[in-house]
């Protein structure tokens, strides 16, 4: 997995417009110079906000994503939740679970 290109990738089309343009022209071509895997590119090309969460993309690179794709806060946030029920545990980077994904605090546990 590449995470750190993954990122980089976000980063720069979290912060060019004209990277932004070209993505969305042609985001094929705008994979290029980055190292990224199948499923990556997959996540990118789809928009998939959870696979890319469990991917482990840092949550402020994530959220400029979302809002560039025209995605609301509140949906944002339920589609990470739905990452992590469709693609298991988050794998990489500050986010990684360790404890599969389970609730650690007990009020989470009784909802």
């Amino acid at each position: 997995m590449s995470l750190y290109y993954l990122q980089k990738f976000l980063y720069q089309l979290n912060r060019d417009e004209l990277f932004q343009q070209k993505c969305r022209e042609d985001i094929e071509a705008c994979f290029e110079g980055f190292d990224l895997n199948g499923e990556e590119a997959d996540a990118l090309r789809n928009g998939d906000i959870g696979l890319l969460y469990v991917l482990g993309v840092n949550g402020q690179i994530l959220m400029h994503y979302a809002a560039f794709l025209g995605i609301e806060w509140f949906d944002y946030l339920e589609l990470m939740r739905q990452g992590i029920v469709k693609h298991g545990p988050v794998r990489a980077g500050v986010y990684t679970m360790t404890g599969g994904g389970d609730a650690f605090a007990e009020e989470d546990t009784h909802k």
